[in-house]
């Protein structure tokens, strides 16, 4: 059984049997991993501290006919910060969520693992929902999935703002074309998607936005989501039912 060592994070785990756990590692050179670590929950187990969601790992893996399994881990950042605070815990759900569900298998993308190692970095320390927000988008452009702002996604007409929002088309439509029903994107909600596509995590710009562009734009992100995923993501009720406590405590 041949093994191979990598760098990943882990972005989602599931318990399996008695003792073990079905993990999904996000690495640099592989890309998404879904592999079995056989009593990780086990306390003494050497891979029970490892298998922890956000983890910035060295793993060592044989490969499987189905599922590669772990067998190695050492830790490389365990994200206490972002482990330890509910508010960070939730958006961070939502952002390693969105990696394994939008990542393909085995297609390496170097640009995304180099991208959510500096996103957990900020967590902690800038606002977590906008953080969130800003990574959404920014993954959307890297795996194609971004929506077009600039060109009418039916008719391809160069759009004049405000447009309307189409999920079934994938982007925005023309005021020519039927547009009944759809939510309208102004001209303030395309340059705050700008803003949030094009910050630079290592040295991240101050800038603000009304509140009601960025429910308007959150709303359109959730929905577009939901489209492309044809499923809900879990990690919004998670973030709901922190909300909720933050706002009662």
């Amino acid at each position: 059984m041949a093994q191979y060592q990598t760098e990943a994070i882990l972005v989602a785990a599931r318990d399996w049997g008695e003792a073990d756990k079905m993990v999904t590692l996000f690495s640099r050179e592989h890309g998404k991993i879904i592999a079995f670590a056989n009593g990780a929950r086990r306390p003494k187990s050497p891979l029970a501290g490892g298998m922890q969601l956000f983890t910035h790992l060295d793993v060592r893996l044989a490969s499987g006919k189905n599922y590669d399994s772990v067998k190695q881990c050492e830790i490389k950042n365990s994200f206490r910060h972002v482990q330890e605070d509910f508010n960070c815990m939730a958006y961070g759900t939502f952002i390693a969520e969105l990696v394994a569900e939008l990542c393909p298998e085995r297609n390496p993308e170097p640009q995304v693992f180099d991208l959510l190692l500096e996103v957990l970095m900020v967590l902690s320390v800038r606002n977590p929902r906008m953080v969130a927000l800003a990574w959404a988008w920014q993954l959307l452009f890297i795996m194609g999935y971004y929506p077009d702002f600039k060109h009418c996604a039916r008719c391809g007409q160069v759009l004049i703002l405000p447009t309307y929002f189409s999920y079934l088309d994938g982007g925005c439509i023309c005021s020519i074309c039927d547009h009944k029903g759809l939510p309208e994107v102004s001209e303030k909600m395309v340059h705050f998607i700008d803003c949030l596509l094009h910050i630079d995590w290592r040295n991240p710009i101050e800038f603000t936005v009304n509140g009601a562009v960025l429910m308007q734009t959150e709303q359109i992100l959730i929905e577009y989501l939901l489209q492309c995923l044809d499923k809900p993501l879990k990690s919004m009720n998670f973030i709901r039912q922190v909300a909720v406590v933050m706002k009662n405590g």
